[in-house]
């Protein structure tokens, strides 16, 4: 018989009986594998569609320093300068988004909670648009505009870290109710800059860094985006258990032996940060945070280190091939892959509503 968890001696609930069934580290293995196979067929597919078997030469050669023909060269710059980048940025924010959300709601305590509810992804598209319509910094080259959406999305955090903290720290409702507000005041700068922008590029900034994208993918974006979230998902994954606990509200937190208040601080930089990180590359990409900890929960109950283990490898999964349908449905056009993550999260989320018995952290 399983025993119960203890957090300084005290018992918590174990996952219901169907969730404790489930192999966890199986579970991962398998995810994995589908990972793997995914974006090996979302770097061959495309408007040049090249073999599974081609795809992985080309990338052996790239890693080996192996020889490709003259007439490879064209398929082989597609494959590991354009597509490669493109995946792996896919899967690190895929990953990075859903372990974010994971957080994210446990800290607020609310099943609506996903990583743009603190307004960071406004902050961030503020920041971009800025360094876009009026050229400052420059001196970054091509990442300047990624520089200026982080900074921006540092400043939001900043601000509602200090406009929701009080004697008591931070309330989750004051987080959400100030990151709301924090999103609508920078949604109004935006269109302030778009009113007075002399041409149409601030329009089209604001539209990708709202509805997200990897279309500007590259190496040199990959190391940062890659450690961020790498780490944030590997410490996530050690608060797990107090994740636990401070879902179930911050008397219990105490008595249970957790400060909440320096947990949520604790959390809100680094969620905020790692959030920041996603959204200077990718523009906000909605309801990938919302929707994959919900499904996660229906599959390994509602125990935060078995979300966390799993929600990440199949958010990663799913933005894989959101991105694919993005750039390939009305190719050689490319859609906003914030749409697609809409159209699929939207319907799901409703349906997981309508679920006899369904709740937030279980059934």
């Amino acid at each position: 018989m399983q025993q119960p968890s203890r957090i300084d001696g005290q018992k918590i609930p174990n996952p219901p009986a169907g969730a404790a069934a489930i192999n966890v580290p199986l579970l991962c293995v398998i995810l994995t594998g589908v990972l793997v196979v995914s974006v090996l067929l979302a770097i061959g597919l495309g408007a040049a569609a090249v073999s599974p078997g081609e795809t992985l030469r080309y990338l052996w050669a790239a890693l080996t320093g192996g020889r490709i023909t003259a007439d490879e060269v064209t398929a082989y710059q597609i494959i590991w300068q354009v597509r490669t980048p493109r995946v792996l940025l896919a899967v690190l924010v895929g990953a990075g988004l859903s372990a974010v959300g994971v957080a994210i709601q446990a800290m607020v305590r609310n099943a609506l909670a996903d990583p743009f509810v603190l307004g960071v992804s406004s902050g961030a598209s503020a920041g971009a648009v800025l360094v876009s319509v009026f050229g400052a910094m420059a001196a970054m080259g091509i990442y300047a505009v990624s520089v200026g959406a982080f900074l921006g999305a540092l400043l939001v955090s900043t601000l509602v870290y200090l406009a929701s903290r009080n004697s008591g720290g931070l309330s989750p409702l004051r987080l959400v109710l100030t990151g709301v507000a924090m999103a609508f005041g920078f949604q109004a700068v935006m269109s302030v800059i778009v009113y007075f922008a002399p041409d149409g590029e601030a329009t089209s900034m604001i539209l990708f860094w709202s509805m997200g994208g990897f279309g500007a993918a590259s190496w040199g974006a990959l190391p940062v985006v890659a450690v961020v979230t790498i780490v944030s998902i590997v410490l996530l994954h050690r608060h797990g258990r107090m994740l636990d606990v401070l879902a179930l509200g911050d008397e219990t937190s105490a008595s249970l032996g957790v400060d909440s208040v320096r947990l949520r601080r604790r959390l809100f930089v680094l969620t905020s940060l790692a959030t920041g990180a996603m959204v200077a590359v990718s523009g906000a990409i909605g309801f990938v945070g919302l929707v994959m900890p919900h499904l996660v929960r229906l599959w390994v109950g509602a125990a935060h280190v078995r979300v966390l283990a799993i929600a990440p490898l199949v958010g990663a999964i799913f933005m894989v091939w959101a991105d694919l349908v993005a750039r390939t449905l009305v190719a050689p056009r490319e859609l906003p892959i914030g749409a697609i993550t809409a159209l699929v999260g939207v319907p799901v989320f409703v349906i997981l509503l309508r679920r006899r018995g369904y709740l937030f952290g279980g059934r």
